[in-house]
């Protein structure tokens, strides 16, 4: 009997590498990091209390009765950001008039840089649409929990530093609940444009 219980241990030990693996994947997903769109009742979003890039301060609230396009970065963001925004500004150029029933949101990740100023310059580069929020680091640190944000500083050899994080579009309803993500803005401005059309009735 004993030997045999030693002999189940190797399988053991393999299905449950097995099954961390499943779910360290599934949370992969839910972080944003897979190539898929879903949809349902995720327990993605939360209330907010950040300050805009004119220096208002500003909450989840203030956004009820429009949808929203979320997204986490940064404006010193060297690649990533830039490329996202800008497809998200080309959308809103092909929205026509129900862009107005949306708002593109972008929040902070590096609050220690990027003040309201600096948000007011950067995203001025990417329409009128655009509403930047930072804040303090705790402020920016629960909102990012809200939406499964994963992101992590790193230095870099010139001294300053960089941030790794979850390259995610989130779309809220207007009733401030999670309708879906987009992880991968190859999708492109035509299609993610028609996807928001689609959504938003019409």
């Amino acid at each position: 009997m004993i030997r045999m219980r030693l002999m189940l241990v190797p399988w053991l030990i393999m299905l449950a590498l097995v099954a961390a693996g499943v779910l360290w994947s599934a949370g992969d997903r839910l972080a944003g990091l897979g190539h898929t769109v879903v949809s349902g009742t995720a327990d993605v979003g939360g209330p907010f209390a950040l300050i805009d890039q004119t220096g208002k301060s500003r909450s989840d609230k203030d956004f009820r009765g429009r949808y929203l396009l979320v997204y986490f970065g940064y404006s010193f963001c060297p690649d990533v950001c830039p490329t996202t925004l800008g497809v998200v500004a080309d959308t809103f150029a092909k929205l026509g008039a129900r862009k107005t029933r949306i708002v593109p949101l972008f929040i902070t990740l590096d609050p220690t840089r990027d003040r309201p100023g600096v948000l007011k310059a950067y995203l001025s580069s990417f329409g009128p649409e655009f509403v930047g929020l930072t804040g303090t680091p705790d402020s920016i640190k629960q909102t990012a929990q809200e939406f499964r944000v994963y992101y992590t500083k790193h230095s870099l050899p010139n001294g300053g530093y960089a941030i790794d994080h979850t390259s995610v579009l989130y779309l809220m309803g207007p009733d401030g609940k999670f309708i879906t993500y987009y992880d991968d803005t190859s999708l492109g401005a035509d299609a993610l444009a028609a996807d928001l059309r689609k959504r938003m009735g019409g």
